[in-house]
C-alpha cells in the first residue's frame, strides 16, 4: 500500500505559518521577480485567479479584492518542506520525496502494527498540522498511481477529513 502526502497550497500555507491572520483571506505567492502567480489560497482560487497569471495583468484585480500578495521565499519553503519530509521519513518504512510539497510513502506491512491505514494517515495529517502548521491531503492506494488519484479526488470532491483510501475495486470505481 502507498500513501501520497500532498501539502495544500504549499507556498501560501508556508506564508500563513508566520501570518495566521491571513487564514480565510485570499492570498497569492508570485514567482521569481514577481512575474506570475505560482500559489493561490482557496479564497484566491474562488475569485477566479489563475495559476500562472502574469502579475502585471491581474494586479488591479488583486487590489480590488484585497488579495494579499507575497514574493516567493524559497529558503522558507525549502525549510518547511524539509521538516515535513523528515517527519514523514520517521513514520513510514520508505519515504520518496516527489516534489517540494509531495511525498510517497510505502506502507507495505504496516497494518498489523498500526491498525487501519486511514486512522494512521489521519494521525499523520494532524501531526503535520500541529507541528509544522501546514494542511495536507493524504491519498492511499495499492499503487502510487491510485494513491495520487485518491489525493486528487480529495481535492475535487472536497473530502473534508483530507484522507481517502482506494483499496478495493469498488472504491476505485
Amino acid at each position: 500500500m502507498y500513501a501520497l502526502v500532498d501539502c495544500n497550497n504549499f507556498y501560501v500555507s508556508c506564508e500563513r505559518v508566520f501570518r495566521p491572520d491571513l487564514e480565510g483571506q485570499p492570498v497569492v505567492v508570485l514567482s521569481n521577480n514577481d512575474g506570475c502567480i505560482i500559489s493561490r489560497s482557496a479564497e484566491a482560487k474562488d475569485l477566479g485567479l489563475r495559476m500562472g497569471a502574469a502579475y502585471f495583468q491581474v494586479q488591479p484585480e488583486l487590489q480590488r479584492h484585497g488579495v494579499q500578495v507575497f514574493s516567493s521565499n524559497y529558503a522558507l519553503y525549502g525549510d518547511i518542506s524539509g521538516r515535513i519530509m523528515r517527519y514523514l521519513a520517521s513514520v513510514a518504512p520508505v519515504a520518496e520525496v516527489y516534489s517540494i510539497d509531495e511525498c510517497f510513502l510505502q506502507l507495505h506491512g504496516m497494518t498489523p502494527y498500526c491498525g487501519t491505514l486511514v486512522k494512521l494517515a489521519a494521525v499523520w495529517k494532524e501531526q503535520i498540522r500541529k507541528q509544522m502548521h501546514i494542511p495536507v491531503r493524504i491519498g492511499l492506494g495499492p499503487t502510487r498511481t491510485l494513491a495520487k488519484l485518491a489525493n486528487r479526488l480529495i481535492k475535487q470532491l472536497n473530502i473534508t477529513d483530507g484522507v481517502l483510501l482506494l483499496d478495493t475495486a469498488e472504491r476505485q470505481q
